[in-house]
């Protein structure tokens, strides 16, 4: 049986998601406000963020969604459990997102999960680290391929990882650092180890060579 989890009891948007959410209407044709659902969804898990340490999206701010966007509520849960990057359940203040699709798992990636469990002592998937700092999620491929192995943290792209740089990872997390994004190998974005091997030449000003 599925873990009951506690809901809160109501949700409304506060000024900052208000302003954020009329912003993003804006974009839609009058009646075509539906389609303004997922980025109003994440606008919502945002505010639990801030509110509670946790992004996830309860019911109640499912209900909220459903209600601003004037659409029935059984839509606005079909999509929010339907993509992974709505969580449906509170999480921990980091989520740990580890691609283990076929690239990131040939370059690696059993280092990065085993690391990561090493450090959190979080041993299975969907699990909340007892402290409640970290929350470890086995996600299908990022698209980041080329800087494989991946692990996405919140909304971030660390890149080029292995056991190591996983560990000095989150020992930085702990301490409420938030290192730089990207290659974790000092790539130059993509390009291959050791830096360019074309274009190596910048550009003048004016278009000149």
């Amino acid at each position: 049986m599925a873990e009951e989890i506690e809901q809160p009891a109501a949700f409304a948007f506060d000024a900052a998601s208000e302003a954020e959410i009329a912003r993003i209407i804006a974009k839609y044709p009058p009646g075509r406000q539906a389609s303004a659902v997922i980025p109003v969804l994440y606008v919502a898990q945002a505010q639990m963020r801030r509110s509670s340490g946790s992004a996830w999206v309860p019911r109640a701010a499912m209900d909220a969604v459903a209600a601003r966007l004037g659409m029935p509520p059984i839509r606005v849960y079909e999509v929010a459990t339907f993509y992974l990057m709505f969580n449906t359940r509170p999480i921990g203040r980091h989520h740990l997102q580890v691609c283990t699709t076929t690239p990131c798992w040939l370059r690696g990636s059993d280092e990065v999960v085993a690391a990561c469990r090493e450090a959190t002592g979080i041993r299975h998937w969907g699990e909340t680290s007892a402290d409640g700092m970290f929350t470890m999620t086995e996600v299908e491929c990022l698209g980041a391929c080329v800087n494989a192995p991946i692990l996405q943290v919140d909304d971030d792209y660390y890149e080029d990882m292995d056991a190591e740089r996983t560990r000095a990872l989150l020992a930085a997390l702990r301490r409420g650092e938030r290192p730089p994004a990207g290659s974790m190998a000092g790539r130059q974005g993509s390009a291959p180890e050791g830096g360019p091997t074309t274009l190596l030449t910048p550009a003048q000003p004016g278009g000149a060579e």
